[in-house]
């Protein structure tokens, strides 16, 4: 199955973010891909936080879902849309939400991110729990690709890259991670925990990232990839938008899982 990462460098308008999404949604399936993944944050990087307020949308209804529902029909393709805001459960916060779609348009799954990104270094400071409401629940869905085989795709957003639990939960043959890692986090720590997930889990990892400096002067790392169950990285980009492209080989998920069980060896 092939697979696209869909590298953005989203800035303060939504129109302006759905056109691009637009142009990498269609040289995804120009490309044969089956499952195109955006970026965290794909709709909008404001100024504030508190920006994302405003496109708040409910369950089932709103310019961005439509946008994605059209997308995924009008190309084929399984569309997993990144984050956009959700209502929560007061109007000074939102769910920072996964939507994803099957070729039909039709919404498959639904994950709220459940882990928060604070930092503060002195110079760069950010604490997503000022205008984001968490998420409870670890989500996976089937993928049933164009020649019948079935994955299990395991959702997963940014900062939950630093909870392996998570993923053991997820039990899944494709991770995702949808991303605005900022440069600083970025340079350290990207690869080396989106490699380790891989490791760990066996699993084929699909990393779409933010990937630039943007309108509001934010720097984000980029680097989006995608990752084989050994912890290979079969295609990535540095920065700027575009898309990364691989294919996922279910041969391969068997033979590493055959070779070093290490899924049966868990003990606690």
């Amino acid at each position: 199955m092939k697979v696209a990462a869909l590298q953005m460098v989203s800035g303060l308008t939504l129109d302006g973010n759905l056109q691009a999404a637009r142009d990498l949604l269609e040289q995804a399936a120009q490309a044969g891909c089956e499952l195109a993944v955006l970026p965290e944050y794909f709709c909008l990087l404001g100024r504030k936080d508190t920006d994302k307020l405003a496109l708040r949308e409910h369950s089932g209804d709103g310019r961005i879902q439509q946008f994605l529902s059209a997308g995924a029909r009008e190309f084929g393709l399984w569309l997993v849309g990144g984050t956009l805001p959700m209502e929560a459960a007061d109007e000074g916060h939102v769910r920072n939400t996964t939507m994803v779609y099957s070729p039909d348009g039709k919404c498959a799954a639904r994950y709220d991110k459940i882990h928060l990104f604070r930092y503060d270094n002195g110079r760069e400071a950010y604490d997503e729990a000022r205008v984001i409401e968490p998420g409870r629940e670890a989500v996976a869905f089937e993928l049933v690709a164009r020649d019948g085989q079935a994955w299990r795709i395991g959702l997963s957003v940014c900062y939950d890259l630093r909870f392996p639990e998570l993923y053991r939960q997820l039990a899944a043959d494709v991770l995702l991670v949808p991303s605005a890692f900022t440069h600083t986090t970025g340079q350290a720590h990207w690869e080396t925990l989106l490699r380790a997930r891989a490791i760990e889990n066996l699993a084929y990892v699909v990393a779409p990232a933010q990937g630039g400096v943007h309108e509001n002067g934010r720097r984000t790392w980029g680097h989006s990839m995608v990752i084989d169950p050994w912890g290979e990285v079969l295609a990535q980009r540095d920065e700027g938008a575009g898309v990364v492209v691989a294919t996922l080989a279910r041969e391969r998920l068997a033979q590493v899982r055959s070779q070093l069980p290490a899924l049966e060896h868990r003990v606690l």
